[in-house]
């Protein structure tokens, strides 16, 4: 290398050191060199510049402007003022009182749209980044919350956003479920459902829940044990092929082999399987007991029975739902987003049937009847069974308090009287023996 002698294949930093000091002059030259930063523009730009007065005109424009301070800095707050009036007042009804969100019109500033699904449409929609982090304060809401993706196949754009579904019932609402989302500028998105935070709906959700749940619970109970069946066919199936296959092999395995002693009976199997069938007998006769004795009681008390019955297994449901749909609140689901909510901003029943619209037909207005080869008989005994049940109910009910008509063999229908002495009045018989005569 030049300067460190001949042949230098290896560079130390000794090496590097002097080579830095031999350049220092040359760096030290080009640092006072005068004209460096103008240097690009050429000598002729350079000295056009310095023959005309381009200084002078530009001094004189930044001593004008300064003579303007005082009145730009007053534009500038008349601005601030302008901005003031247009969206302080849009500001405290969005961000304070939430006035656009309670009066039922215009949207209000954090509504991303509305969400079309399962004949349902929900405008309390928002945008959310992490449906996980928000998922756990969104929670304390007390409201049924479904979190979606939504992909716009036009322009490839991607959201994620929150629906709040407050009128209706959950039973079709599930993960993997496709809706149809529409932001404030009417652009659509595919929306898929992703995660679920389950609350109650309404009050009449509540009350069929136990039974729902106990139809899913028995529909599961079935179908996993009609797959296990399955399962076990199948193996009993593969293993007689397997031994037809074999047959050779298992004739003589079995002429080899000595015979089997018969099994002696197990008593403790025996006495366990006699426990089981006496506490089922048990049970049995318990509610063989209970039915018969409200067999012998009115009918109307059969019925008010019945109804009691019911309150009980839905009541507790029915009275947690109520509890959570007065504590319905927006603020947590506004604190996931990072407002920083001081206020109650509840959710009653009334309101939240507002937020989520479920098809229906217009009043005035049918469905048009369509001639279908292929539909299904109506269903009407339900109502014909009611009808009777709620006929019967009035009439033991009657019957009970002596207000109901009699049939008696060989006089007719004897109809109480009511008398308003102490001594109650014969009553009167309708046979046609002692009808009134005409005049």
């Amino acid at each position: 290398m030049h300067g460190l002698g001949p042949g230098l294949r290896k560079l130390t930093e000794a090496d590097w050191a002097t080579i830095c000091g031999k350049m220092a002059a040359h760096d030290g030259w080009a640092a006072s060199k005068a004209g460096a930063s103008v240097e690009k523009l050429g000598i002729a730009r350079v000295r056009a510049i310095l023959a005309g007065n381009g200084k002078e005109t530009l001094t004189a424009l930044v001593a004008k402007d300064k003579a303007l301070e005082a009145e730009s800095a007053s534009i500038a707050s008349v601005d601030k003022l302008l901005h003031y009036v247009r969206d302080l007042h849009l500001l405290c009804e969005n961000f304070v009182n939430f006035r656009d969100f309670y009066d039922g019109g215009e949207p209000a500033t954090f509504q991303a749209g509305t969400l079309f699904l399962d004949q349902r449409s929900c405008t309390l929609c928002m945008p959310v980044e992490d449906a996980g982090k928000h998922g756990a304060m969104a929670g304390l809401a007390g409201t049924y919350i479904a979190y979606l993706d939504c992909f716009r196949k036009a322009t490839g754009e991607k959201l994620n956003i929150m629906a709040a579904f407050t009128d209706g019932d959950s039973d079709n609402l599930m993960v993997g479920r496709n809706g149809l989302f529409y932001d404030r500028k009417g652009r659509d998105y595919d929306a898929t459902i992703t995660k679920i935070i389950d609350n109650p709906i309404s009050i009449r959700q509540a009350f069929w829940s136990p039974y729902k749940k106990l139809v899913r619970l028995i529909d599961e109970t079935v179908a996993k044990r009609a797959a296990a069946k399955e399962a076990e066919a199948n193996a009993r199936l593969a293993k007689a092929a397997e031994m037809a296959a074999n047959a050779d092999k298992a004739l003589k395995a079995q002429a080899a082999a000595k015979p089997e002693e018969p099994k002696k009976i197990d008593v403790g199997a025996v006495a366990a399987m006699g426990v089981a069938f006496g506490a089922i007998g048990t049970a049995l006769a318990t509610v063989a007991g209970y039915l018969g004795g409200m067999l012998k009681l009115p009918f109307w008390q059969v019925c008010i029975a019945l109804v009691a019955i019911l309150l009980f297994i839905s009541g507790p449901s029915m009275l947690i739902a109520w509890l959570k749909l007065r504590k319905r609140n927006l603020g947590p689901i506004l604190d996931a987003n990072g407002w920083a909510v001081n206020a109650k901003a509840k959710i009653n029943v009334p309101f939240g049937t507002s937020l989520t619209g479920v098809a229906k037909l217009p009043p005035g207005a049918q469905a048009a009847q369509v001639a279908d080869k292929f539909a299904e008989r109506p269903v009407t005994w339900p109502r014909k069974v009611m009808v009777i049940v709620a006929i019967c109910f009035i009439y033991s009910l009657a019957n009970q308090f002596g207000f109901a008509p009699k049939w008696e063999s060989g006089k007719g229908v004897v109809i109480p009287a009511l008398s308003g002495g102490s001594a109650p009045a014969a009553p009167a018989v309708l046979d046609g023996t002692n009808a009134p005569a005409a005049k």
